[in-house]
């Protein structure tokens, strides 16, 4: 059997089957290649839909912190312009420091050395001294001048609401809290804060402040956040701060840091050579109060201011110029009804007198007796009826102690039980 040729046609058919399977094949990887590529394109989107993913969490995490610091920002700014217009209407109150004693001229001395300092200051005084006026030219003289000074008193905090007066506190912290509330030291954060009245804080309290002046460090109330804060610590007392630490009321640590440079205001009594300055100072500003005409101030005034012992010391005695000034139907004030409890000066013989003798009247022997008198009895309770030494009655008449004395007994002038007493004149 004689094998016979395909036809052609089949070489042919051959020809395309071959053809199309390497076309095929062709397509197959074309396909392949685009699947990988669609892939990579796939997962390369993935890749960049997380990281717009993550760039919106991070844009949406910075905005909300932003707008937390707004805010507070925003809780601060109003905070500060509350306070600084506090303080603004307090530092119109008072005046520059007024005196020419040796006690005011050692603390402007003092003030002058530490003002340019950052040291902590611990100012000792009786109640109405001035300590905060002290303390404003402190701040009013050193570099941090352009900053605010936040008072805080710390007699008037309730007990429960110290931590967060000082250092504040975020909305839900206490009952009450219906918002976070930034505190007294972070508004003071670049200037000074006084602490008025630093024996009153209670003793739980004074590890935190203690931190705060050693470390800068402090948490609101209700907050796990550590802030730090730049503040000059001004500090002030009325009270024996080392009795206090001797009867365990008050921290000795504390005491110590906040006694780097101490500043001791002595009281009114102590130098009555301001009273004069003091009482025309506060007769202006008083008139201007009152839209009145300045008072007339006359020596028989003066010798009345001088010879009281001023408990409250110049807040008082401020008091007393207003109080004798809205009394007064004429241009003269009397003091005598005011700081003595007895008549008017006016209706007593001796101020009577002395009012003559400025006005350049002729006094008769018996008025220059009871003038006498009374100048002497003024000089006796200026020196709290001490006799003797440098600071007596004798030398600030100058005169003999025995001349004294003998004056004394002659003007039968007796010295009263109590030596704050007025002692009448002799009628």
């Amino acid at each position: 059997m004689v094998d016979t040729p395909p036809p052609p046609e089949i070489d042919l058919l051959t020809e395309k089957c071959q053809l199309l399977e390497s076309q095929c094949a062709a397509y197959v990887r074309s396909l392949e290649t685009a699947n990988q590529d669609l892939a990579a394109e796939v997962a390369r989107r993935k890749t960049a839909e997380a990281a717009i993913q993550k760039t919106n969490a991070d844009l949406e995490r910075l905005v909300a912190e932003r707008t937390r610091e707004i805010r507070l920002l925003k809780d601060r700014l109003h905070a500060e312009n509350v306070i600084l217009k506090q303080e603004l209407a307090d530092s119109q109150t008072y005046g520059a420091i007024i005196g020419e004693s040796q006690a005011i001229k050692a603390v402007v001395t003092q003030i002058a050395q530490v003002a340019p300092t950052d040291a902590t200051v611990l100012i000792h005084g009786e109640s109405g001294t001035g300590k905060e006026l002290v303390a404003r030219e402190i701040h009013k003289r050193s570099r941090r001048s352009d900053k605010p000074l936040i008072k805080v008193n710390c007699a008037t905090i309730p007990k429960d609401l110290y931590e967060s007066e000082f250092f504040g506190h975020i909305k839900g912290a206490f009952t009450g809290a219906v918002k976070d509330r930034i505190g007294r030291f972070e508004a003071a954060d670049g200037g000074t804060i006084f602490l008025d009245e630093v024996g009153e804080i209670p003793l739980d309290l004074q590890s935190k402040l203690l931190r705060v002046l050693q470390e800068g460090e402090y948490e609101r109330l209700g907050e796990d956040y550590t802030r730090k804060v730049n503040v000059r610590i001004i500090a002030a007392t009325n009270k024996d701060l080392p009795a206090e630490v001797n009867a365990r009321r008050f921290r000795d640590d504390l005491f110590y840091r906040l006694n780097v440079f101490p500043i001791q205001v002595a009281p009114l009594r102590q130098r009555p050579t301001d009273i004069p300055l003091l009482t025309r100072h506060f007769a202006g500003k008083i008139a201007k109060t009152l839209h009145r005409p300045c008072p007339r101030l006359t020596q028989a005034n003066i010798i009345d201011l001088q010879a009281y012992d001023w408990p409250g010391n110049v807040r008082e005695l401020e008091n007393a110029i207003e109080r004798a000034m809205i009394l007064s139907n004429t241009n003269d004030l009397h003091f005598a009804p005011i700081i003595g409890g007895g008549p008017p000066a006016s209706a007593t013989p001796a101020a009577a007198t002395q009012k003559t003798a400025i006005d350049g009247t002729v006094l008769s022997e018996t008025e220059l007796k009871q003038f006498e008198r009374h100048n002497t009895i003024n000089a006796l309770q200026r020196c709290r009826w001490k006799l003797y030494g440098h600071d007596g009655a004798a030398r600030l008449l100058g005169i003999k102690p025995t001349t004294l004395i003998e004056r004394m007994k002659r003007m039968r002038i007796i010295k009263p039980c109590n030596p704050g007493l007025r002692c009448p004149p002799k009628s």
